[in-house]
């Protein structure tokens, strides 16, 4: 296939008039590119960092194929691609003298990219993490449930809300994302985080969830900390955001697990959630110039 096959962009609203019905007609496997742009369309392209974003789409006789985008200076963010079609998408942005610090797709998509990106460009590829995607089946509440009560995050909150994300980000190893002032005013507007609290009001854990995009919503940023673990907070707070979320008319709602941490991923299988997919991301270091 050709290189130019691929259509690049900086303006979102090209991009999603020309992959926007792409994107929905895979909700669950598209999640975070339709998370990503719809916070980049309602925000502005700021929450990310300060790089412009840029957005790319696979067209071929009139059909769209493929997509990614990027929020520089983090990774790549692919839809499903071939290895025929990752390679010449490596081979465009090598031409570019684009400078990746990483991919995350599915896992055959990462790994092939990966690989390709080696190829054009000299750089060292490493398996950063195994990621799996669940979708919600039927809801089963954790037993026993903790004691306390769940708790909508309010203005009041922020604080605590901008250092949990931040703790949070820092256990993931992955880098900060999005800034947590930003994320935690966003989230308090979205009424987007739900804590769970002891019996006598003190937060023990979060979870949150992202809007709702062509019938999907993600469960994201579950988090206890570390002094509270193991006494059921993160379950029940997960449990509490997915009943919302399927109350407020969600058609699907989803989640990521980190495939090394078998706590997390038991527990939301107990909960009702069911595998989907696996993805894969990687990191990109040395050379990183046309070969």
């Amino acid at each position: 296939m050709r290189t130019d096959d691929w259509h690049l962009t900086q303006d979102l609203d090209a991009f999603l008039t020309r992959a926007g019905a792409f994107l929905r007609s895979r909700p669950a496997l598209h999640t975070v590119p339709l998370t990503v742009t719809e916070t980049l369309r309602t925000r502005g392209r700021h929450v990310y960092g300060d790089g412009i974003p840029e957005y790319g789409v696979l067209e071929q006789d009139g059909v769209v194929r493929a997509a990614f985008f990027r929020t520089p200076p983090h990774r790549l963010n692919l839809t499903a691609l071939t290895s025929e079609e990752a390679d010449a998408l490596a081979a465009r942005l090598a031409a570019l003298g684009q400078r990746l610090p990483g991919v995350q797709a599915d896992r055959d998509t990462a790994t092939v990219f990966a690989a390709a990106w080696q190829r054009h460009t000299g750089a060292t590829a490493t398996l950063r993490q195994r990621q799996r995607l669940y979708r919600l089946g039927t809801l089963t509440l954790p037993r026993p449930v903790p004691p306390g009560r769940p708790r909508i995050a309010g203005e009041a909150d922020r604080k605590q809300l901008i250092r949990w994300h931040e703790e949070f980000s820092a256990s993931l190893g992955m880098g900060t994302v999005r800034d947590a002032a930003e994320w935690a005013d966003a989230r308090i507007e979205q009424g987007g985080i739900t804590f769970w609290e002891t019996p006598d009001g003190t937060p023990a854990a979060m979870a949150g969830r992202t809007p709702e995009v062509a019938g999907q919503v993600r469960v994201a940023s579950v988090y206890t900390p570390p002094h509270l673990r193991g006494r059921g907070y993160a379950g029940a707070a997960t449990a509490e955001v997915s009943r919302a979320a399927l109350a407020a008319g969600a058609q699907e709602v989803l989640l990521f697990t980190d495939l090394s941490n078998p706590t997390s991923n038991g527990l939301y299988q107990r909960i009702g959630y069911r595998p989907v997919a696996d993805f894969g991301v990687y990191d990109f270091t040395g050379r990183s110039v046309p070969a």
